[in-house]
């Protein structure tokens, strides 16, 4: 591969795609895995989401926009009881959160993890009960925990000795006792991108448990005894297959479990594995499903427990993308389609990489296929961009679509639930598209589509 001044992206040149993509005997075929539950291809070759045409979900609302099967969403959120029943699910908010997502996890009995004011606000707008809502961050102002703590939200992880010290000082002065969690980073380094690998030591994420900070930590909450420690945290990364990083991470935080049982004579009640459970966003993924997670990581943390000779903690997990993320579809109208001498054939849609930043900040996979109809033509290998004035602007690397896509066809990228909207910008002066939520052959937005007066608003210059 030759270097390229725009970056490792089209550094390929002249290559033929990956290696595990493979060229499609149907280019027209769904691979079921990478779509939401209630996406077919209808008779006339179009796709359909719960029964509604994606051409008529395009004329009614427009392109781009983010489509959510929201019978998808709330089956992954049942799946996720029904695979940890004497578990606390937390979902992970910062994938994608709006009022209406938020009721939805509320109605099928999760709880909430946000990490900001701003999805604070929304979890509480939206009636979520606060004493199942936890509350992250590596830096939380104290406007942002008084707000926390004010509105009674269950748990607070802190992260840092300010942040203990903030919090204590609230506690204090409001003679309540707010209920914590210690993150810890224990030296876990997942099988991940670099940038979205949370837990080994040089990161800005907790307490690190090599160098003693997070026995520290311990220490410090128990001896003041103004906060209620309820356990430790551990979240090691995201977009994760093997679990051997979770059996790891545990051993390792129950190993401190045990450190401040024998010194202080407290066994913690709580233990939180945090999130990060993968997706299929191409053929090469091969998720696990939550029963089988499930099994996994108790059969890890009943054999700590039972090594280290500590009862069994109650459990918690943060799946958000593996809830959301496979539930929503972005769908596009093609603008152009160019052959640039026989070396890629780029097809450029009406979004891009402010709805869609991870191809670009992560040199992220995903899938694309011609939504709004079926094709004879042979698959042609192509690279789906956007419309922003920039070269790194792709959707998709690489994608086998039919030869005779042609502008004004609709074209689809699937397991954009996760971190697309909840990331997206207005690069280059482009409104942010919409979330539109179909069930049971009825469509509703969730999420308006921004206007160039939204934008105009907060220009007051």
């Amino acid at each position: 591969m030759r270097a390229h001044e725009a970056g490792a992206l089209h550094g390929d040149i002249g290559s033929r795609g990956p290696a595990w993509l493979r060229t499609p005997a149907d280019v027209n075929a769904l691979v079921p895995q990478l779509w939401p539950r209630n996406v077919a291809r209808g008779a006339d070759g179009a796709l359909t989401v719960a029964g509604l045409a994606v051409r008529d979900l395009a004329a009614e609302f427009g392109t781009p926009a983010y489509v959510l099967d929201e019978d998808d969403l709330r089956s992954r959120c049942r799946d996720f009881r029904a695979a940890f029943p004497d578990v606390d699910v937390y979902y992970a908010g910062k994938a994608f959160l709006c009022r209406a997502v938020v009721r939805m996890i509320d109605e099928e009995g999760l709880h909430l993890d946000v990490c900001s004011g701003g999805e604070l606000a929304t979890a509480l707008a939206a009636g979520m009960p606060p004493e199942r809502i936890g509350f992250h961050g590596n830096n939380k102002s104290v406007a942002e925990l008084t707000r926390a703590v004010d509105a009674g939200v269950g748990r607070i992880i802190v992260d840092s000795f300010t942040e203990i010290d903030r919090l204590s000082a609230l506690a204090r002065e409001r003679g309540v006792r707010p209920k914590v969690l210690i993150r810890v980073t224990v030296g876990v380094e997942a099988h991940t991108h670099e940038f979205i690998a949370t837990a080994h030591e040089d990161q800005k994420f907790g307490f690190s448990l090599a160098g003693g900070a997070a026995a520290a930590a311990a220490f410090k909450i128990l001896d003041e005894d103004v906060l209620e420690l309820r356990g430790l945290h551990s979240h090691i990364g995201s977009q994760i297959f093997d679990a051997s990083g979770f059996e790891v991470s545990a051993r390792r935080v129950l190993a401190l479990q045990a450190q401040i049982r024998d010194a202080r004579g407290v066994e913690l009640p709580e233990l939180d594995l945090g999130g990060g459970f993968g997706i299929a966003y191409t053929t090469q993924d091969d998720p696990a499903a939550p029963h089988d997670l499930a099994k996994r990581l108790r059969k890890i943390v009943d054999g700590e427990c039972a090594a280290e000779r500590l009862a069994v903690p109650r459990l918690s997990i943060e799946p958000g993308r593996a809830i959301v993320g496979p539930a929503v579809f972005t769908l596009y109208e093609v603008g152009t389609v160019k052959d640039v001498d026989g070396i890629r054939t780029y097809v450029s849609v009406d979004g891009g990489m402010s709805d869609n930043i991870r191809t670009a900040l992560y040199d992220a996979s995903y899938s694309a296929t011609l939504a709004s109809r079926a094709s004879a033509a042979e698959p042609m290998l192509a690279r789906v961009v956007g419309k922003h004035c920039e070269s790194g602007d792709i959707v998709v690397k690489d994608e086998f679509l039919p030869a005779d896509v042609q502008p004004g066809d609709l074209v689809a990228v699937p397991g954009t639930g996760a971190y697309c909207r909840s990331m997206a910008s207005n690069y280059n002066h482009v409104p942010r598209p919409p979330v539109v939520a179909v069930r049971g052959g009825q469509a509703r937005v969730i999420v308006r589509r921004e206007t160039e007066e939204d934008l105009l608003a907060l220009d007051v210059g």
